[in-house]
Formats: structure tokens, C-alpha cells, sequence
């Protein structure tokens, strides 16, 4: 290993390392007492868990890789990289496949490829090339044709439907719009405009989504049918009490009477499991790998490294927030998964390659002076 390679070595961010493995451990743990479904014969276990572990393995593989590579090539890779992802995204009405009612997968038949997480992980490579360009804060011009290029991606996304990844794409954008910063007369002006605008949203929403906000307001109106995921989830959160009921003792869980337990509602299972504390634990691990990618961000020592490893912060940043408030009861359902708790293939790779990204940035920050 050459003198370089091994203060690169040096230079990992053993800390992120670690909390995505504790992550990750804890996910395959939780998917396991998720797996599982009491019956009169005893209990039935679902094969969640042991895929879970597949995709992470691929997935470790996947950041390894791009742990590798100086990340400065993404630079040149932004553009094509989001033109195949407009071309999956528009292939996904045509050749996708039905799962529940949304066509968002394209069957490849070793595996089902979710085309919108790789929107997410494009659009933040894009966003990054062209927000890195310039210190300025942005104008109207820039930043109008900034949030276009994650327009697009979210549209088709949307439609699909998947309400929930196509905000996380606009989110994503936007964090990265905050940190380079915009005009400040542009900026109360947004802060204005939007809070008019959104109600209009309203009429462009599906039935079932309309119904899943009204749900989150009042779930009592409804609760069997649009208000039954989030009272079972509050329940199943609430009966956990202070330290849960234990490892595989979870009865809302284990008697079918919480859905979606595997994907959107996992960290529901672990809430009645292991109760406020084993809740404060989970979040706590969250907020320790969120500044470890905050700290890289801070320190890269080039502009595009910077918001590389920014782009990703808020993209776990938006999923862990609107996913566990969702689960509480704080914003409406809208189909948003744990990073590393919940189970999926796709968004398993995604992860993974994203924190690979991120420790190539923190391997590279003290190269760059001698260059």
C-alpha cells in the first residue's frame, strides 16, 4: 500500500462506519421480530430479514467501491447519470411492475429495480455539480433552473404514484438550495408565496391521498379503513411504554394487527419492543451518524466534496424525520422508509453507496493540499 493509499486508510471516518453498521444490525434485528406472525400452531416467519441481509451485503460491497474512486469523477458523471434515470423513470409506465396498485418497479428477473431511488441519488450528484459552481447566494434565474431539473424527476415520480420519494427528491434539492443559500429578498418571498401556494396542491392530489391527510388530522373518522395505519402504529408505539415489551413480545406486531410492519412501519415494531428508551437509543444513533456526515460536509476540502457529502445529510435528514413523525402521527402517511431499519432492496444499495460516497470524502480531505 503506498504512502498515500495508507493515510487514506487513516483518514475513514471510523465513527460513521461504525453507527451504519449498528444501524444496519439493529434493522435486520427488528425485520426479524418483524418477520415473524403468531398462528395457533406457533409463530410463521416471512424471509424479510434474511433478504435484508443479502442486500446489505451487496450493499457494503456497493460502498466499498465508492469508497474507492476519487469522488471528483461524479463531477463529469452528473449529466448522463440523469439522463438514464429520466429514461428509467419514463420506461417505468411502460414495462414497470404492480405491486399494491403503484407501478414503480421494472422486473429484471434476478431482481426488482426501483428507478426512483436512483432518482435521489442522480439528482444529488446534479445538484451538487451545479450549486458547487459558485459561492454567491443564487438569484431567481438560478435557482428557478436548479429546482426544474428536480421538478422533472419528481413528476414522474409522483405519478407513479409515490407521493412520498417524489417530495424527498424536492427536499433533497432544496437542503442543498439552503446550503448555498438564496438573495435574502428571495427568500422572504418564498416564505410568503408557498404557504399561499400549497393549498393548491390539494386539487392535484389522488383520492387516497387526500384521504390519508384528512386521516392524519382526525384518524378517528376513519378507522378501518385511511386511519387504521396510523392508529395501529400509535398503539403499537404506545404500548411499548417505557422499556417495551420485549425481543419478539410485541402484540400489535406479532397478531398482524400493525401493517406494512417490514417496510414503512418497521421502527413501529422496535417502538413497541423496546419501549421510550430503546426508542431514545435508535434516535440517538440517527443524530450521531447525521453529524458524522454534517462534520465531512464542514471539512471537505473542496467545494463539490462539500456538497456531495451536504447532499446526502439531508437526504437521510428527510427520510428519518418524516418517517419516524409519520409513524407517531405527526405528518400524513405518505409511504417514506427508514433508512437501514426498513426493509428494501433498492433503497438497501442506495444507502449503502451513499455513505460509501460520503467516507470517500472524508478519505480525500486532507489530499487536496498538495494538489
Amino acid at each position: 500500500m503506498s504512502p498515500i493509499d495508507r493515510r487514506m486508510f487513516y483518514h475513514v471516518n471510523w465513527r460513521l462506519a461504525g453507527l451504519l453498521a449498528a444501524l444496519f444490525a439493529i434493522g435486520v434485528l427488528n425485520l426479524y421480530s418483524a418477520s415473524g406472525v403468531r398462528l395457533g400452531e406457533g409463530v410463521q416467519m416471512e424471509n424479510y430479514y434474511q433478504k435484508q441481509f443479502i442486500w446489505g451485503a451487496i450493499g457494503f460491497l456497493g460502498m466499498v467501491l465508492f469508497m474507492i474512486f476519487d469522488y471528483r469523477r461524479l463531477h463529469s458523471a452528473a449529466w448522463p447519470l440523469y439522463a438514464v434515470t429520466l429514461l428509467l423513470l419514463l420506461a417505468v409506465p411502460l414495462v414497470g411492475k404492480t405491486v399494491l396498485g403503484a407501478r414503480r418497479w421494472i422486473d429484471f428477473g434476478l431482481f426488482n429495480f426501483q428507478p426512483s431511488e436512483l432518482a435521489k441519488f442522480t439528482v444529488l450528484l446534479l445538484g451538487a455539480r451545479l450549486l458547487s459552481g459558485g459561492s454567491e447566494k443564487l438569484n431567481l434565474k438560478e435557482l428557478g433552473s436548479v429546482l426544474a431539473l428536480g421538478f422533472l424527476p419528481a413528476i414522474l415520480i409522483i405519478k407513479q404514484p409515490d407521493l412520498g420519494t417524489g417530495m424527498l427528491v424536492l427536499l433533497l434539492l432544496g437542503g442543498l438550495v439552503l446550503f448555498r443559500g438564496i438573495q435574502p429578498w428571495l427568500f422572504r418571498t418564498l416564505c410568503v408565496l408557498v404557504p399561499l401556494v400549497m393549498p393548491l396542491f390539494w386539487f392535484v392530489l389522488k383520492d387516497y391521498q387526500k384521504r390519508r391527510i384528512l386521516s392524519f388530522l382526525d384518524p378517528a373518522t376513519d378507522p378501518l379503513g385511511s386511519g387504521y395505519h396510523i392508529l395501529q402504529s400509535e398503539i403499537a408505539v404506545g404500548s411499548g411504554r417505557l422499556f417495551g415489551k420485549g425481543f419478539l413480545g410485541g402484540t400489535q406486531s406479532q397478531l398482524r394487527f400493525l401493517p406494512e410492519k417490514h417496510t414503512d412501519f418497521a421502527v413501529a415494531v422496535f417502538g413497541e419492543e423496546w419501549g421510550f428508551f430503546g426508542m431514545i437509543v435508535l434516535l440517538s444513533l440517527f443524530c450521531g451518524f447525521l453529524y458524522q456526515i454534517a462534520a465531512v460536509a464542514r471539512d471537505a476540502k473542496d467545494p463539490y466534496g462539500s456538497y456531495l457529502a451536504a447532499g446526502v445529510f439531508f437526504y437521510f435528514f428527510w427520510q428519518t424525520l418524516i418517517n419516524m413523525g409519520m409513524v407517531m402521527g405527526l405528518v400524513p402517511v405518505v409511504g417514506v422508509p427508514l433508512p437501514f431499519i426498513s426493509y428494501g432492496g433498492s433503497a438497501t444499495i442506495v444507502n449503502f453507496c451513499l455513505v460509501g460516497l460520503v467516507l470517500n470524502v472524508s478519505m480525500r480531505r486532507y489530499l487536496f493540499k498538495q494538489t
